[in-house]
């Protein structure tokens, strides 16, 4: 009886865990700010409204995954990023900063990202292999699977900030 007890607390402590797991990554969003004219703060379910794509993409440890999401464009283009035909002269000093939850940061510059510029795919992924990212990668992570090395690969992605040279 004593197992049976102790066997059906560490379960219910399990699923209790659990459920709070996936709530917090229901809750999670992703903010875009700083240069743009539309500050957004998105959820995974909101990144599903837009348009999805996917890219295949060796991981650090050389195995090819399928990455689903949204291009990293088209979310900063509903922003109001200035990208296309605007991204020219002083617009080109713009950059992109990626910060993780564990403070992790990277830059883009903007013509890496736009198509206009570049046949570059950089991902904006909530799925790998047609799952939802795993805890200690998302709800969020950028993909770009042109880099040799996944180091601009940031997980856990909190916020995008478009800053420019003269901040």
């Amino acid at each position: 009886m004593p197992r049976i007890r102790s066997f059906l607390i560490t379960l219910c402590l399990s699923l209790a865990c659990g459920s709070v797991f996936s709530q917090a990554n229901l809750s999670a969003f992703i903010s875009v700010e700083g240069e743009v004219l539309k500050p957004l703060k998105l959820t995974a379910k909101d990144l599903e409204k837009f348009p999805q794509s996917e890219v295949k993409a060796k991981d650090k440890d050389g195995k090819e995954h399928t990455f689903q999401g949204t291009l990293l464009s088209v979310v900063l283009d509903s922003a109001g990023v200035t990208l296309g035909k605007q991204l020219r002269g002083e617009n080109l000093a713009k950059y992109v900063l990626v910060r993780a939850r564990d403070g992790y940061e990277v830059v883009y510059a903007l013509p890496e990202i736009d198509p206009e510029f570049t046949s570059n795919t950089i991902l904006l992924t909530t799925h790998v292999d047609g799952t939802p990212l795993p805890k200690g990668e998302g709800p969020f992570r950028l993909v770009n699977p042109l880099d040799k090395k996944p180091a601009r690969w940031v997980r856990e992605i909190t916020s995008i900030k478009i800053l420019t040279s003269k901040n």
